[in-house]
Parts: structure tokens; sequence; C-alpha cells
């Protein structure tokens, strides 16, 4: 069962700190990961937190889904799984 949620509309300030003091309130997290610009370095205003278990990520989609944070309405939900895109483009450029 999946436990990783997809955190997204997050303003640009917002730091792992307050996205954990945030999501605590709905149990224990696993781990949290915010997804920045590989060039600037700067956040891409969303990111991932893993709670410990399903029970506890329903309970945060429920909790915190449309919840405002610094002035946006984060979206929360399952994550879906990561696509595999190394195959994708290497078949596409042996076929020209």
């Amino acid at each position: 069962m999946e436990s990783k949620l997809y955190v997204g509309n997050l303003s640009y300030n917002v730091t792992e700190e307050q996205l954990r003091a945030l999501f605590s309130q709905a149990g224990e997290i696993k781990e949290i990961a915010l997804i920045m610009d590989r060039d600037t370095k700067r956040p891409k205003g969303f990111g991932f937190v893993e709670m410990t278990t399903q029970v506890e990520a329903q309970k945060a989609i429920e909790m915190f889904n449309e919840h405002e944070m610094d002035g946006r309405r984060l979206a929360v939900n399952f994550a879906r799984p990561k696509e595999d895109r190394s195959g994708a483009r290497g078949s596409q450029r042996n076929r020209y």
C-alpha cells in the first residue's frame, strides 16, 4: 500500500521544516522531498511527503488537500509511481 503523497501548489517560500510541522499533525513522517529546479536551484512549487502508513497518508490528504499555506491552496493526493523515461528517448532516437 502506498503512503507517499504528492504536495502541489506550494509557495516557493515554503521550507521542508514547515511541511514537516504541518504533516506531522496527521502522523509520523518517513521522508520529505521538496523538488528543486536543476539549473536555478530554486523550488519548483511541489514536493513529496511520505508518511509511515497508508492510514496516516489518507488522513493527511483529508486534512491538508485544499489547506491554505502561505497564501496558496495545497493540492495533496497519493503520488503516482515515477515513470521510466530512460527507455523512451533512446528508442525514439534509434528509429531514425
